[in-house]
């Protein structure tokens, strides 16, 4: 069982509900209660419950955290003894989660809580989930303009027409929520995650946007560049997690063939020419991409051959059949 998930400290039992608003949260303690008591007036009629995940903080978060969850029965708190990430939080949000279906917000009071019937409603019309996208932003340029270019690689490389993957404020049904496991910088890829599993009727709302009114961002330009990490990480195992040699394996047919014939190329020209070839810088060229192409297509046919005993240890019965 991972770390994070034995150091998770729990107050209050959870019912089984009709919608359940989960909110990560690292230092916060101005926002809490304004922000409970603006989500149970925009639910009001309606069954829910309030989860928040505490990061880590190091302020009074998770004291004001326990007050609400006494005083109030569909405040429920979680506590993470230090600060794992988003991913995490939302992951053992969704993990508590007993509604049917689970909307994730920020906690520092920018995404708007009355949003959330809109975002249920499209999800009751037959939508998997439901992104919003903060199309008026009150956040500074440093963090406008990354978020863009973000977005238009984002949607350039997964085909999933969103304009803001990254809005904290989102909607889903819960079998998509528990078909989906999230870590590192994976929360930002959730829309990608959820079509991968055959959830791909994903619609996007433009909600209101915020001035943050206290504390301040935890945004830094890390996170962008983990988050694309991340993102090259879900394309390339999604694609080639079953085979490795498709990718490897292509690759070095490439610099096999290219350092081939600049080889053929060298030796013809001192076989019939003469010409020395110790000065040419052509030579070290060709031998590079012949080593470099013989590694990459060792490394695709040991990731065949690792691929091929995880099968058959894992479905031998399957592994019988197809001769793996």
């Amino acid at each position: 069982m991972p770390e994070k998930i034995k150091n998770i400290k729990t107050i209050a039992g959870i019912p089984r509900v009709e919608i359940s608003v989960v909110i990560p949260l690292f230092n916060e303690e101005h926002t809490l209660v304004e922000l409970a008591g603006k989500i149970a007036d925009s639910l009001q009629g309606k069954d829910f419950e309030i989860i928040f995940v505490d990061d880590g903080s190091m302020d009074r978060s998770w004291e004001i955290l326990s007050k609400l969850s006494r005083d109030y029965s569909f405040v429920k708190a979680i506590r993470f003894r230090r600060n794992y990430g988003k991913s995490d939080a939302l992951q053992a949000g969704f993990t508590a989660a007993m509604g049917r279906y689970v909307v994730t917000m920020d906690a520092d009071l920018q995404d708007d809580p009355y949003e959330i019937p809109g975002l249920i409603e499209l999800l009751e019309q037959g939508n998997d989930m439901v992104s919003g996208w903060k199309k008026k932003r009150f956040d500074p340029i440093s963090k406008t303009v990354p978020s863009r270019f973000f977005n238009a690689v984002t949607r350039l490389t997964t085909g999933i027409q969103l304009h803001d993957f990254n809005c904290g404020l989102k909607a889903y049904r819960k079998e998509v929520t528990d078909s989906i496991y999230l870590y590192g910088e994976m929360h930002r890829y959730v829309p990608l995650l959820a079509k991968w599993k055959g959830y791909d009727k994903i619609e996007e709302k433009v909600v209101k946007h915020h001035p943050r009114k206290h504390g301040k961002t935890k945004f830094g330009i890390s996170r962008f560049l983990n988050g694309f990490l991340d993102l090259i990480t879900l394309l390339f195992v999604n694609r080639y997690k079953q085979r490795p040699m498709h990718f490897f394996g292509s690759l070095g047919i490439l610099f096999l063939f290219i350092g081939g014939l600049i080889s053929t190329y060298l030796s013809y020209i001192k076989i019939f020419l003469g010409q020395p070839l110790s000065n040419r810088p052509l030579l070290f060229l060709g031998i590079l991409l012949i080593l470099v192409g013989v590694q990459f297509f060792s490394i695709g046919f040991l990731g065949e051959m690792i691929n091929r005993w995880h099968v058959r240890n894992q479905n031998p019965e399957i592994a019988d059949k197809t001769g793996l």
